[in-house]
């Protein structure tokens, strides 16, 4: 990555470098409490420290990192509390998009929700959990489209991106019985969608969040004990 000289060029630069590391962060490439050196990124970046730093600001901005001063700077390893917090915030965002995706009709998120749940009923039967996991983060990115809410839509991208969604999927899926439970719910709740029921689908979309988080909480280490060690939240 070269490094121009103007501000726009800056900017720039420092948006790549923001872009790329959530990108790390989030899919799990790189591992909550992990260091960041400022002076190893810019080397690998091609670039002065400035926009590493401003990047890692950025990225402590939106939950991703934890800036110590005069320690360092690392992944953020959420709380056991601060993930509860996030996933009452994903309940009530994802129960809001099912109900106002029941009343906007057939729209075309419709169609890809109902072909999403047939790739997930054969992934599940061949017990493909890394397919299957792809397809949940598939299944709720298109509910939040179909939405057509893009403020609820933009709070929503800002929480997956604090829960690292992706890197937390496998995670909840690892207990026992919990694929087949999840895709069972994803029926329920697309039933609804189609039946113009805005009022049940949100009661059922909560629902499944819920018993996401009670998954995922039950595979966490126990208290006192901060790192996640796999994935999370279907």
């Amino acid at each position: 990555m070269a490094e121009g000289t103007g501000g726009s060029t800056n900017r720039s630069i420092q948006a790549q470098v923001i872009a790329e590391m959530r990108g790390r962060i989030i899919s799990g490439e790189i591992d909550p409490g992990d260091p960041l050196s400022e002076l190893a990124l810019a080397e690998e970046f091609g670039v002065s420290r400035t926009p590493v730093r401003e990047a890692l600001k950025q990225l402590q901005t939106e939950g991703l990192v934890e800036i110590r001063p005069r320690v360092g700077t690392f992944v953020t390893t959420p709380s056991r509390r601060e993930i509860t917090e996030l996933f009452e915030m994903k309940e009530l965002l994802e129960g809001a998009a099912a109900r106002l995706l029941a009343q906007r009709g057939r729209v075309p998120e419709i169609d890809r929700l109902q072909e999403n749940l047939k790739e997930a009923d054969a992934a599940v039967a061949r017990d493909d959990h890394e397919r299957y996991a792809e397809l949940v983060g598939e299944f709720h990115d298109l509910l939040i489209i179909g939405a057509d809410n893009h403020k609820l839509e933009a709070h929503y991208r800002t929480l997956m991106n604090q829960l690292a969604y992706s890197r937390l999927v496998k995670t909840s899926l690892s207990q026992p019985g919990r694929p087949l439970q999840s895709d069972r719910e994803h029926h329920l709740v697309v039933e609804l969608i189609v039946e113009k029921d805005g009022d049940s689908a949100e009661q059922v979309m909560r629902e499944h969040v819920r018993a996401s988080r009670r998954a995922l909480m039950a595979r966490l280490p126990t208290p006192g004990v901060q790192s996640p060690t796999g994935t999370a939240g279907t």
